[in-house]
């Protein structure tokens, strides 16, 4: 049974938004990443994952007006196995979308689709760094 465990949102300012989450809920921060494309610092509550986000273009946000856009972007869920998650999806009419790292083995690794009303969500393995650093 796949697990929800990951939300991610987009904001204007990646620091400020990460001080409000973190004062208002107590949530840590566990991890940063910072593309030509994307930036992103991951908080969590020791259980489930938030994505503060925010896009430069298109590429890997599937938004024309990435640069402009804030609010919820996709959720995700842990799955026991890739291929067999991702063979279900296509079945049930969801289409891939986009790999976000290197590997499927790797944590943080996400194979993102589309449901068919063209919302993001994203699958992962490994799962999304939880623990606080």
């Amino acid at each position: 049974m796949a697990q929800l465990r990951h939300f991610a949102i987009v904001v204007s300012d990646l620091e400020k938004a990460a001080a409000f989450y973190e004062k208002a809920f107590d949530l840590k921060q566990v991890g940063r990443d910072d593309y030509d494309w994307a930036a992103g610092v991951y908080l969590t509550d020791g259980f489930i994952t938030l994505a503060l986000l925010k896009y430069y273009g298109e590429k890997g946000s599937g938004l024309k007006n990435a640069s402009t856009f804030i609010g919820a972007h996709h959720f995700g869920f842990k799955v026991e196995n890739l291929e067999e998650a991702q063979k279900k999806i296509e079945e049930a009419g969801g289409t891939f979308f986009f790999d976000l790292g290197a590997s499927a083995d790797d944590m943080n690794f996400e194979r993102k689709f589309k449901d068919p009303d063209g919302i993001i969500f994203d699958i992962s393995q490994k799962g999304w760094l939880t623990e606080p650093r």
